[in-house]
């Protein structure tokens, strides 16, 4: 990893995963995305770079699902089901990190959150990757 990067450290739930990210623009790649999987996820995610997710501990305890065109594999902590990482299908050196996971970060520290359309995914249609919209969270008074 390049020592320029934005280094973070986080885990799963439980604790029983543990990982260290490399974020090469820190927070400027936040998203979520309207695809199948991402939509009953819900999770507020962040680009690595190649190489940029190195498993501290806990690799016995990860699992792994693939859909549709089974290239994109999401990691979960196979004891407490969350979702930590996955490696991206519009690009498969890279890696999107669930920002829950990160320590110190909540995906209500973004006021808003571009949405991705996946549901037309570049891979499927050819054309860029498309906004659908913004996720904002107004906090209560």
């Amino acid at each position: 990893m390049r020592d320029d990067m934005d280094l973070r450290t986080g885990g799963c739930h439980c604790g029983a995963v543990r990982f260290e990210v490399a974020l090469e623009d820190g927070f400027g790649t936040i998203r979520r995305c309207t695809c199948s999987y991402c939509r009953m996820r819900g999770a507020v995610v962040v680009m690595a770079q190649p190489g940029g997710v190195r498993l501290l501990a806990g690799e016995e305890a990860l699992a792994s699902y693939r859909f549709n065109s089974g290239t994109a594999e999401h990691f979960f902590c196979a004891r407490c089901g969350i979702y930590t990482h996955h490696q991206r299908r519009s690009d498969s050196r890279l890696h999107a990190v669930n920002v829950a996971c990160l320590d110190g970060v909540s995906p209500f520290d973004f006021a808003e959150v571009p949405v991705m359309n996946g549901i037309n995914h570049t891979s499927d249609t050819g054309l860029p990757t498309r906004r659908a919209g913004t996720l904002r969270f107004v906090p209560a008074d």
